[in-house]
């Protein structure tokens, strides 16, 4: 029965390595009743990207109850909470175009089904100081926020006790040694004020205009501060529809104007979070971010017919290696 139920990859991650936390006891509950859970060690990578992999598990997350250890406050925490199924259902059967289908016309995404076979996905939880802790789904280069969670401090002396002798038991740590690295990696101004921040969204799209009329759009793929990844392909990458999208943190943008592989370019438009967060809140409505490209394959950027400078901006010659891979997956 259970090679017959959906298959996820779990990952935990962590802003910053300071913020580095470890699980003692963890479950993912599941719809099946099955027994799912995180993998071991302590958090890594990135917010929203932990850089590793680990063992598939089976069955469909609708929750997680997790006790874990704040090394940089030495607390112990407890997160106990329920996903929305409906939710998790529908993104369960899902498949995120990866490059344009050649069999048919593109879509955003497919309902093949929970029990697909494909490339697997991650589902991603990721732990901000002071025991905010954000779920996402990652379906290969598309990465979508489930929700913003809070632990709870545990208080009581007698669980505590019982949580850290298993924590010193579990990670081969002397008494002597979670003392000194209690002191050691103390913080005291840790806050998730910063990553709270980036939960915020705003009613925008990304939309190219171009001065030569040979040009042919392929892609753009946004990262957002708040950890998620939007790609878009023919045909709906022509005309994006606006909705509540966070702050981008990076746009790349694939097009063409030939048939040969020398006339595709790729722009990468890099972003500063407080600049665009401020100019986002002051325009309201719906925004257009216009990714202007010249004759000469230049680009420049706007924010709703106006000059808006980004971080960066570079444009290179095409390279096939970003659009590699399958052309879908999904969590199975």
């Amino acid at each position: 029965m259970k090679k017959n139920l959906p298959e996820f990859y779990v990952e935990i991650s962590a802003p910053d390595n300071k913020y580095r936390i470890t699980p003692i006891y963890d479950t993912i509950k599941t719809l099946e009743g099955v027994y799912a859970g995180l993998p071991y060690g302590s958090s890594s990578g990135r917010w929203g990207d932990s850089g590793s992999t680990w063992t598939a598990q089976r069955g469909t997350p609708i929750g997680a109850d997790i006790t874990y250890y704040s090394r940089y406050e030495d607390v112990f925490y407890r997160l106990n909470v329920d996903f929305p199924i409906d939710t998790i259902k529908d993104y369960m059967e899902r498949a995120y175009a990866r490059i344009d289908d050649e069999n048919g016309k593109t879509q955003e995404y497919k309902k093949l089904g929970r029990g697909h076979e494909s490339s697997s996905g991650n589902s991603y939880d990721s732990f901000a100081p002071k025991g905010m802790v954000v779920v996402w789904f990652n379906f290969g280069i598309t990465r979508i926020e489930l929700g913003r969670y809070q632990a709870e401090i545990l208080s009581d002396t007698v669980i505590i006790e019982k949580i850290k002798k298993k924590y010193l038991k579990k990670y081969g740590l002397t008494s002597e040694r979670y003392d000194e690295a209690a002191k050691e990696y103390f913080l005291t101004d840790a806050s998730p004020q910063k990553w709270d921040n980036y939960c915020s969204r705003h009613h925008w799209r990304p939309i190219i205009i171009s001065e030569n009329p040979k040009t042919e759009l392929i892609q753009i793929q946004t990262s957002f501060y708040n950890g998620e990844i939007e790609c878009m392909l023919r045909p709906w990458v022509i005309d994006p529809v606006y909705k509540e999208r966070a702050v981008p943190s990076e746009i790349n943008v694939v097009w063409m104007t030939g048939k040969k592989d020398e006339d595709k370019k790729q722009a990468y438009l890099y972003f500063n979070w407080e600049k665009v967060n401020e100019v986002f809140k002051k325009s309201g409505g719906k925004i257009d971010l216009q990714i202007k490209i010249s004759k000469e394959n230049n680009v420049e950027l706007m924010l709703n017919g106006q000059p808006f400078e980004a971080e960066s901006i570079r444009v290179f010659d095409w390279s096939p290696s970003m659009l590699s891979g399958m052309m879908y997956k999904n969590i199975k």
